[in-house]
C-alpha cells in the first residue's frame, strides 16, 4: 500500500508540472492586456508603462517569468495578485474554504437522495417506486443546476419576495446565517449530482444482485434487506464512489456559475473575476490548486475500493 501511494504522488508530479506549462502559457494569450486593464483610461507614456511593467514583472522573457513563478511554488509561494496586491495563496484558501462549506453541504444532500432511492430502485425493480425514481432521476439530468438556480432567483423574487444576500455572512462571525445563506445553492447542486448517482446506484447494485454469491446468501436463509445490506450494496458502491469523488472534487474546485447566481464569495468566483481582469498570478494558482484538488480525490477514491471490495487489492 506504502508503495502504491508513493508512486502516485511520483507520477503527481510530472503531471502538474506539466498543467502548471499549460496555465501559465496559456493565459498570457487571452485576449486583453493587463496593463491596459490597470491604468485604466488613463494616458501614460510609453517609458510609465514600462515602469509598471518592471514593477509588476512582466518585462522579462515569459520562460524566466515561468522559472521564478515555479520557484515561488516549490517554496510554497504563489505570488501576489496584481490589482489587490494579496497573498495568492491566501486568497485561495479563504475563497476555498467557503466553495468547500458548499461542496460538502451538496454532497451531503445528494448522497441522502441518490442512496435510498436509488437502493430502493432496485430492490423494487420495474414497480411504481422505481418507475418514480428513474423518472425522478431523468428529470433531474435534464434540468441544468444554472437553469434551476436562475429560477429559484427569479420566481423567488416575484413570488416570494426572495433574493440571495448581497454580503456573505461569515462562518466565524454567523454559523446559522452562514449555513441558511449556503443552503439553497447546496440543494440545487446536490439536486443535480443526486440524479446521476441514483442511477449508477440503481444499476450496479441490480447487477450485483444478480450474481451467484447473492442467489447463495438467500438459498441460506438471509432476508432481503440483509442479502442488500451486508452482501450487495458494498461491491455496488465501489463506481458510485468514482462518480462521487469526482463530483467532489468538481464541487471544491468551485462551481462557477452557482457562486454567481447566489452572491457566494467562493473560489469559482474568485477565478471568474480573475480571468476578467488577466490577473496571472491569481489564475495561475487557482488552477494549480483544483487540479491538485483532483488528483487528491482519485487517490483517495482508488484507496476507498479495496475497503468496500475485498477482491481489490492494489499493487504493492
Amino acid at each position: 500500500m506504502q508503495q502504491y501511494i508513493l508512486r502516485r504522488v511520483v507520477m503527481l508530479l510530472p503531471t502538474l508540472l506539466l498543467i502548471s506549462v499549460f496555465v501559465f502559457g496559456m493565459v498570457r494569450f487571452v485576449p486583453g492586456d493587463v496593463l491596459t486593464i490597470l491604468l485604466g483610461e488613463q494616458k501614460l507614456a510609453a517609458a510609465d508603462r514600462e515602469e509598471l511593467a518592471a514593477k509588476l514583472g512582466l518585462d522579462r522573457p515569459i520562460p524566466v517569468q515561468y522559472v521564478e513563478w515555479m520557484g515561488g511554488v516549490v517554496r510554497g509561494d504563489l505570488g501576489e495578485s496584481l490589482f489587490t496586491g494579496h497573498p495568492v495563496r491566501s486568497d485561495i484558501l479563504t475563497k476555498f474554504a467557503v466553495s468547500a462549506r458548499l461542496a460538502v453541504l451538496a454532497v451531503i444532500i445528494s448522497l441522502c437522495v441518490a442512496l435510498p432511492i436509488g437502493i430502493l430502485s432496485a430492490v423494487k425493480q420495474d414497480s411504481p417506486l422505481d418507475y418514480l425514481g428513474r423518472s425522478f432521476a431523468v428529470l433531474g439530468l435534464s434540468m441544468p443546476a444554472f437553469w434551476v438556480a436562475t429560477m429559484i432567483v427569479v420566481y423567488g423574487s416575484i413570488w416570494f419576495k426572495y433574493s440571495p444576500p448581497l454580503r456573505y455572512a461569515g462562518f466565524g462571525a454567523d454559523p446559522f446565517a452562514s449555513f441558511q445563506q449556503l443552503l439553497l445553492p447546496a440543494l440545487v447542486l446536490g439536486l443535480a449530482f443526486s440524479a446521476s448517482l441514483m442511477r449508477m446506484t440503481r444499476t450496479m447494485l441490480l447487477e450485483v444482485l444478480r450474481q451467484d454469491y447473492i442467489r447463495t446468501a438467500r438459498a441460506k436463509g438471509l432476508r432481503g434487506w440483509a442479502v442488500v445490506g451486508r452482501h450487495a450494496l458494498k461491491n455496488a458502491l465501489v463506481p458510485v464512489v468514482t462518480i462521487m469523488g469526482l463530483q467532489l472534487a468538481a464541487l471544491l474546485g468551485g462551481t462557477v456559475i452557482i457562486e454567481s447566481v447566489f452572491n457566494i464569495p467562493g473560489s469559482g468566483r474568485l477565478l471568474v473575476q480573475s480571468v476578467g481582469l488577466r490577473d496571472y498570478p491569481v489564475i495561475q494558482g487557482i488552477a494549480l490548486f483544483q487540479c491538485l484538488l483532483v488528483v487528491v480525490m482519485n487517490l483517495v477514491v482508488d484507496l476507498s475500493y479495496g475497503f468496500l471490495d475485498p477482491r481489490i487489492r492494489l499493487g504493492t
